[in-house]
């Protein structure tokens, strides 16, 4: 009687031994889950729905014929302008670039927009924007933490519209922006694109440099494998 006694003891010990390992994975698994699910990883996200949205407009036949022409895409899927006392803009956006000899894509790495005073020509507070850019030497600029646009990098807004597509720019940088389903110009005379080191450590997990992310190719997460599926197929497309 008291062995059995003991030995039901026992068992219920070991059932609430185990209950509470499987709680604990549980509990765990749930908590990487929602480490996972950061700012950035809702930024790419964010950037591919951009994408998706300029591919897709019949007043984007520009920017979609002239995508096999680029090095590298600066995707930034909100770019808000202030207009109180002083007037700033600013906004967070993702770059790939494209391999010179390979034509793969690499990326994505963490960027900032800002500037004293942009000109947005569609008359909004908030709008979409991708940046074509055409030079090798705008993209060794964006290996270092900032640079300026402008001096000697020409910079053009995109044309848009049904006719856009007979159209030539020879500028670095096209810029294309959406705001409530319009498309327009806008200029980027002066604006500072900067490197974000945080979200770039964040996103891989590790300390890294833009040529860790877009010529060594170091690092890697697979969350971007749907962003860099698409770019790709766009740009390889006839």
């Amino acid at each position: 009687m008291g062995k059995r006694k003991k030995t039901s003891k026992f068992s219920r010990l070991a059932f609430l031994s185990v209950l509470f390992i499987l709680l604990f994975c549980l509990s765990t698994a749930t908590s990487t889950a929602a480490q996972d699910i950061t700012k950035e990883s809702i930024l790419v996200d964010k950037a591919i729905l951009t994408f998706k949205h300029f591919m897709y407009h019949p007043d984007m036949r520009y920017f979609q014929k002239h995508l096999k022409d680029v090095r590298a895409l600066l995707i930034v899927p909100s770019l808000i302008k202030a207009g109180f006392i002083i007037g700033g803009e600013g906004g967070r956006g993702v770059l790939l670039i494209r391999d010179e000899k390979t034509g793969e894509w690499s990326g994505p790495g963490f960027y900032t927009i800002g500037a004293g005073s942009l000109g947005l020509q569609i008359g909004a507070q908030m709008a979409q924007v991708i940046f074509l850019i055409k030079s090798q030497k705008v993209v060794e600029s964006l290996y270092s933490t900032s640079f300026k646009m402008g001096g000697d990098i020409s910079l053009a807004a995109g044309p848009v519209g049904a006719g856009a597509a007979a159209k030539g720019l020879n500028a670095d940088i096209v810029s294309f922006a959406s705001s409530k389903g319009v498309f327009a110009g806008m200029a980027f005379d002066g604006a500072v694109i900067a490197t974000s080191y945080n979200s770039n450590r964040v996103y891989y997990g590790t300390t890294v440099n833009p040529v860790d992310i877009f010529v060594s190719q170091t690092v890697n997460n697979p969350h971007s494998a749907e962003l860099l599926e698409r770019v790709t197929e766009a740009t390889n497309s006839p």
